[in-house]
């Protein structure tokens, strides 16, 4: 049996792994939170984000990561970039599946149990069809009590990735159930380590191996930078968006306004206009300093709540602010209510 040897830069590999783990899942888990104050589309593209944090930068990243670390003395290890690939694409299908059950199938354990089967086993396949990329002159042997081990391993912590994504709400318990989330992605990664054993091949087989498959340093490492960049880019995206709470607030003070004017003339072409503006209207009604947003409020017949600035709070662009030009529809649908406020909203605009 041949030497291996998975701590090649000591404790480099495995934190580093460890740390990627943990923020790819941190940012899904801030992913679902959104997703679950949506509906429909809305809620199934944040629900594909987070499959792709989870998937591709939580599990795949870690996983490869950690391969960085991985050497056998004497020999060089290239990696098949067709196999690596579909590793990393079948941890985000897999993980996308898992979500979009128990993100459409309510909270019950049938979805949860379902989800975490399908995310565990992906997860699974995931490490041993990357470990098949390697490109070797020996044979790669697995002990199959550990392998099982690794796949139960990756069941559980698939189940509890979806336990998280339905019942957590802050941040810092989408942290810790990161932090744990990270260890049993890093637990199953080094347990299915473990189960692989190398031997040496006869003379014919090491010819046939070293053929094929690119270096570590010219293709994982290039591409372990672009998960890099990728969960960068996926930071910004959920920096820059509402929250959850916000969300949830948007959608009551539609609601709110839709029942304020139900039963006026031209409730279904305002309900449209309302319906294209929504985060304008919601900065309408908390604006009470804003002469526009007065008139679009008496309009509307609806009183806004004090100390409610959410515009001076959290500032946005485009979406939040209440300009000349984005109160011209509200000044419409004033008319179609039968109210005197479109003169003050013009006279405010001009």
């Amino acid at each position: 049996m041949v030497v291996v040897h998975n701590f090649s830069y000591g404790l480099l590999t495995p934190v580093l792994g460890y740390v990627m783990s943990c923020l790819g899942c941190f940012l899904g888990l801030r992913c679902t939170t959104r997703a679950r104050a949506l509906q429909g589309a809305s809620r199934v593209r944040w629900l594909l984000l987070a499959a792709v944090s989870i998937g591709a930068a939580g599990v795949w990243g870690m996983h490869f990561v950690a391969m960085l670390g991985f050497s056998i003395p004497g020999q060089s290890i290239g990696y098949s970039v067709l196999v690596t690939i579909a590793s990393m694409l079948i941890a985000a299908v897999v993980v996308s599946i898992g979500l979009l059950i128990v993100g459409f199938g309510g909270d019950g354990q049938g979805p949860l149990i379902t989800g975490g089967l399908i995310i565990g086993l992906g997860v699974a396949s995931m490490h041993y069809i990357g470990m098949s990329a390697m490109r070797m002159p020996d044979i790669m042997r697995y002990n199959t009590g550990v392998v099982v081990l690794s796949v139960i391993i990756a069941v559980v912590a698939g189940t509890a990735a979806l336990w998280a994504a339905l019942r957590l709400h802050t941040v810092w318990s989408t942290l810790v159930a990161s932090l744990i989330m990270g260890v049993a992605i890093s637990g199953m990664h080094y347990t299915g380590m473990a189960a692989m054993h190398v031997y040496a091949a006869a003379a014919t087989s090491n010819m046939a191996g070293m053929h094929g498959g690119a270096s570590a340093t010219s293709f994982l490492l290039p591409l372990i930078l672009g998960i890099s960049v990728l969960t960068f880019v996926l930071t910004a995206v959920i920096s820059l968006s509402p929250t959850a709470a916000e969300i949830r607030e948007d959608a009551e003070l539609m609601a709110r306004i839709a029942r304020n004017h139900s039963g006026y003339p031209g409730h279904d072409s305002s309900r449209r206009l309302i319906a294209r503006l929504p985060s304008t209207a919601a900065c309408a009604s908390e604006r009470r300093d804003s002469p526009c947003a007065g008139a679009v409020l008496r309009g509307l017949r609806i009183r806004p709540r004090a100390g409610r600035h959410c515009c001076a709070r959290r500032p946005r662009p485009a979406l939040h602010h209440l300009g000349c030009a984005t109160t011209r529809p509200f000044e419409r649908l004033a008319q179609s209510l039968g109210s005197n406020s479109s003169r003050q909203t013009e006279d405010c605009c001009m």
